[in-house]
């Protein structure tokens, strides 16, 4: 399309300014849609640098157009027109993505004979109904310095102007109040933006789908060096500080970090067809076949080192940057006091380091570390710097391995380990880690990549917060609590091989222990618990805990009494290391029951029935307060509940109150606690629906559910879910589970599909329970289908175990042995595998 020419044909025919936007609205069109084929032949900042000179272009001719269009063929020439269209932001930068907003500034000053606000207003209508995503700003030059004073953003945004059309005139005046804004307050403003980093980083701290601007080390890192770097120096490149700040070869690598995440924010532009600055699981195989990657973990696992290398570099430069500007002479005495070594400084729990001191030799850093009083630690740039770039020669030495074990020694290790990452160090210092390091785990679980999950169960273990758990690891020997420690770091490094990475781990973990000269004896319990450290999470969530034979399968595999609880504590850092508020109170009682259970089977050399491990319950209840001054008939029937799982899968103590809940009912009562995650206790004689009930909160997953008869015709429910409500959404479930009692509500269910080789009937489970085991499809309204078919068959169900991830559920149903059920098993196949 002759854009020139079409627009030319319209004015002379004094057309209409909406034909004028349609024609510029086709071509942006015309030019959006040959993006995707540019993108092929130019990644990178070229493709945005491309990007930018095609928008200028466009926008330099929307100009043009509405100069025509006021002036005819009086048009006087350009730079006599009081007027500059400066580009800002990304688009300021050339580094303009495809669906950004373009960030304009048009700046003018009052002459007379100029009706600068009517071109300017002209210019916006035309690009706005031309569809183009403008953020503008309109000032006099005079009042730049004024506006950059009210609005921080506005002065960020001021430092990125380049011009783009107009007058060359109004441009050079407004290059002098720019640079009389560069040089006014230049401490308030590097605090100020420093400050915003790190509140940036906090609230986009690493993940597996990492924000590509926002995220720690993403684009927003590498603004924030060029903004202090423009600040300080009045560079219009941070290239130009190659030499004077950094090295070439510091600054090539941190060139190709940069230079990847262009390229995979274009991509995900370009896939989404919008804004979308994150690297979903959605996302992932399309980008990585736009950038050429053939192994999708490959590509992010480059994305995520690059975000490690741009954190690290602007960490490191950004300091050396405004030292001077940041230093307070008040507190040199302090630190004088506070001297670990030439040059090397801890002060309120922080380290510093000098960048006028000479990179240290490791194990001089290591020493500093050792030495320092055992208590959480951050660190300083300057010494994130000495780490950095610190020699380390292979194999390591002898010293070396000592002064690591003696940082594994210490209470607080996680911050050592922080550092270790963030100086890229890791997998230098355990090699164990040079495999997985930036690896990304894409099972739906994880919230980490796998070096920073580790790093995370280190911490998670040094800062326990269930109390019996904490009390348990308290016990441990100093050696015991060392073993732990390095267990806990090393449990994944075994991933992304062929073999399970269990297995693995537990080879690779040997000879790292042998060096931190452990007895034997810890070596093996290491190399057992890396090689079973899933073990507990897998029994607890997904096999019947109170079944015998799950027991001492599970001890054989445990082997003693002090590996169930390291491995006990363990599970706790592991799945506290996964992510935020993934450890609940719903796995946290499964994982204690399993661990109570596991420990009465491991300290008992005759096999444990249950009649027997029900009186030892029993025992516990009857010397309980609480249930002594239970009325004499209460007691009775209280222990006379059948159900020998009611009093295993309960404290002797919610035993007493359950039972007390029960004498209450007179046709049904109920409470509902959405403190944490969604928890619903029903206490009936009258019939509960519970299919209707379910299929009403399907939209919620169900993580447990009990279901036992109790005493005086009284039922009792206990259904727990994953998911956390909110005021509104509980008052609504009130309404729900209060019409759950109508017998004749019904709702249609959603199709629901299980194949009979995905169903289990265990009728030899014990002599009074069977257990039907459901493998499948995760499905919504499947656990209500399944109650409904349970219903019609007039099964009792005594409890049922949820475990579902994103795309597969396992479900567990104990069942009584009753109406003849187990000698009409295929009843229940023929039933449940019925599509509906």
């Amino acid at each position: 399309m002759d854009l020139v020419l079409h627009i030319e044909d319209i004015i002379e025919k004094n057309g209409s300014n909406f034909e004028l936007s349609k024609l510029f609205k086709a071509f942006i069109n015309e030019y959006k849609t040959s993006l995707s084929e540019l993108f092929q032949k130019s990644q990178g900042k070229d493709f945005l640098v491309r990007h930018t000179k095609q928008l200028d272009s466009i926008i330099s001719l929307m100009y043009k157009t509405v100069l025509r269009r006021i002036f005819g063929n009086y048009l006087p020439m350009r730079s006599s027109i009081p007027i500059a269209i400066v580009a800002l932001g990304s688009y300021g930068r050339e580094q303009l993505c495809v669906h950004s907003d373009i960030d304009l500034l048009i700046v003018y000053e009052r002459v007379e004979g100029f009706n600068s606000e009517l071109i300017i207003e002209k210019l916006f209508y035309l690009a706005l109904d031309a569809g183009l995503k403008l953020g503008h700003r309109v000032h006099e030059v005079n009042d730049l310095f004024r506006a950059s004073q009210d609005d921080i953003t506005i002065r960020t945004s001021l430092m990125e102007a380049r011009f783009v059309a107009g007058s060359t005139l109004t441009w050079h005046a407004t290059s002098k109040e720019l640079n009389k804004i560069r040089l006014h307050n230049q401490k308030e403003f590097i605090f100020a933006k420093i400050e915003e980093a790190q509140a940036r980083r906090k609230k986009y701290p690493n993940s597996m789908q990492p924000n590509i601007k926002e995220s720690v080390g993403g684009l927003r890192d590498s603004n924030l060096i060029f903004w202090i770097a423009q600040t300080i120096y009045g560079v219009t490149t941070l290239k130009d500080l190659t030499g004077v700040l950094f090295s070439e070869e510091e600054y090539r690598e941190y060139r190709m970090a940069l230079e990847l995440l262009f390229r995979v924010r274009s991509a995900l532009h370009l896939i989404a067809k919008k804004q979308e600055d994150r690297l979903l699981l959605e996302f992932i195989p399309e980008v990585s076949r736009l950038l050429g990657f053939t192994n999708q973990q490959k590509m992010v696992t480059k994305v995520l080192e690059a975000q490690w290398r741009i954190s690290n570099f602007t960490q490191i430069f950004v300091k050396k940057m405004v030292r001077a500007y940041i230093i307070d002479m008040s507190n040199i005495s302090r630190f004088r006091k506070s001297r670990l070594s030439r040059g090397i400084y801890e002060l309120e729990g922080r380290v510093y380091a000098s960048y006028n001191l000479e990179i240290q030799p490791l194990n001089r850093l290591l020493e500093i570390l050792v030495s320092l009083p055992d208590k959480p630690y951050h660190f300083d740039a300057g010494f994130l710097n000495q780490l950095t770039y610190t020699k380390i020669s292979y194999p390591l030495q002898v010293k070396t391995y000592t002064l690591i074990k003696e940082l594994f020694k210490k209470r607080y290790m996680y911050s050592f380990l922080k550092l270790f990452y963030d100086a890229g160090v890791l997998h230098h210092l355990f090699h164990n880690f040079k495999k997985v390091l930036h690896m990304p785990q894409f099972d739906g679980y994880h919230h980490y990549p796998v070096d920073i999950h580790s790093i995370k169960c280190v911490e998670a273990l040094e800062n326990i917060k269930e109390p019996f758990i904490k009390k348990l690891y308290d016990e441990f020997s100093d050696d015991e609590k060392l073993l732990l420690k390095i267990v806990t770091l090393f449990h994944d490094t075994g991933k992304g091989r062929v073999q399970d990475h269990s297995e693995v781990g537990a080879k690779l973990i040997a000879p790292f222990v042998k060096k931190m000269k452990l007895k034997d004896e810890d070596i093996q319990r290491c190399v057992t618990l890396v090689k079973q450290h899933v073990t507990m999470s897998n029994v607890a969530f997904k096999e019947n805990i109170h079944n015998e034979k799950t027991l001492y399968k599970f001890m054989s595999n445990i082997e003693d009494v002090k590996n169930l609880k390291l491995l006990y504590v363990l599970t706790y850092a592991d799945i506290n290391g996964v992510g935020e508020g993934v450890f609940n109170s719903f796995g946290s009682n499964l994982l204690y029951e399993l661990y109570i259970s596991a420990l009465e089977v491991a300290e008992n050399f005759g096999r444990i029935n249950d009649a027997t491990k029900r009186i030892n319950i029993e025992k516990r209840v009857v010397k309980l307060p609480e249930f002594i001054e239970l009325p004499k008939l209460l007691q009775s029937k209280l222990l006379r509940v059948e159900s020998n799982l009611f009093f295993f899968k309960h404290t002797p103590t919610d035993i007493i109150k359950i039972a007390k809940k029960a004498k209450e009912t007179k046709e049904y009562i109920y409470s509902i606690n959405a403190d944490a995650s969604l928890s619903i206790e029903i206490y009936r004689k009258i019939p509960l629906n519970i299919g209707y009930l379910l299929a009403m909160l399907s939209h919620l997953d169900v993580a447990s559910m009990e279901i036992f008869t109790l005493f005086d015709g009284v039922k009792y429910f206990k259904i727990e879910f994953i998911e956390h409500v909110d005021e509104d959404e509980a008052l609504r479930i009130e309404d729900i589970v209060n019409n759950a009692f109508d017998m004749n509500k019904h709702i249609k269910l959603k199709d629901v599909t299980i194949h009979k080789n995905e169903i289990s009937v265990d009728c030899e489970h014990s002599l009074t329970h069977a257990e039907v085991i459901i493998s499948t499809q995760n499905q919504k309204g499947l656990l209500a289908y399944i109650m409904e078919c349970f219903e019609e068959l007039k099964i009792n169900i005594v409890t049922a175990k949820i475990h579902s991830t994103k795309h597969k559920v396992r479900d567990s149903f104990l069942i009584e042995k009753q109406n003849d059920i187990c000698n009409n098993v295929e009843k229940i196949y023929a039933l449940l595998a019925k599509k509906i």
